[in-house]
């Protein structure tokens, strides 16, 4: 069985973890963001070692293994009964992260549409990443040089997969509005989707 799947989808600093967040807490949606399953790697196991040497550089961690992880992550909340395929639709942000990631992942998710949070103002993302890297204390987002670098591989990996998932699927949404505006949109086209 494919688990129905909403994707979450922008830029570093778009704002995905928090829509994904707010989504998450709706009865009905489970939120699984794939930045949260690696900050909780436990880095003394050899997937966490190999995970902690590609992220250290700021470079993509690889598909199987990203994969393996998020795979992972959804079969124990499976298991716990968190996430119930039959009745709960999966929130998935920042993963699939590339087109090879979206074809391993095409027996697993049934992808419903794809909410993509555009942003065309670089220097608004930076200053947004440089806030939160603060606020979170996420050091890896407090570097210029790095944060750069990777909206450059976002723009190389992760823009493809709009074009792999089609454009029927995609909603595009301007991410720059305030959070709640976001969220509305996203709640209406779920809404309209379902036939409601």
């Amino acid at each position: 069985m494919k688990y129905r799947t909403y994707l979450i989808f922008g830029a570093p600093g778009s704002g995905k973890g928090t829509q994904g967040k707010i989504l998450g807490n709706i009865p009905r949606f489970f939120h699984c963001a794939c930045g949260d399953v690696f900050r909780s790697i436990d880095t003394r196991t050899p997937i966490g070692q190999a995970f902690l040497e590609y992220s250290s550089k700021g470079q993509l961690v690889p598909n199987e293994i990203t994969v393996q992880l998020w795979k992972a992550r959804i079969n124990d909340a499976v298991g716990a009964h968190t996430f119930k395929p039959d009745i709960d639709a999966l929130v998935l942000d920042g993963i699939p992260r590339n087109v090879e990631q979206a074809k391993i992942m095409q027996d697993i998710i049934d992808v419903k549409k794809v909410f993509h949070l555009s942003c065309p103002d670089r220097d608004a993302l930076v200053s947004r990443l440089k806030k939160r890297a603060l606020k979170d204390n996420r050091l890896d987002d407090a570097n210029e040089e790095v944060i750069r670098k990777r909206l450059d591989t976002y723009e190389a990996e992760s823009k493809p997969v709009l074009e792999f998932y089609g454009q029927e699927k995609i909603c595009d949404i301007d991410a720059t509005q305030p959070p709640v505006k976001v969220l509305a949109e996203i709640v209406q086209t779920v809404l309209h989707d379902n036939g409601h």
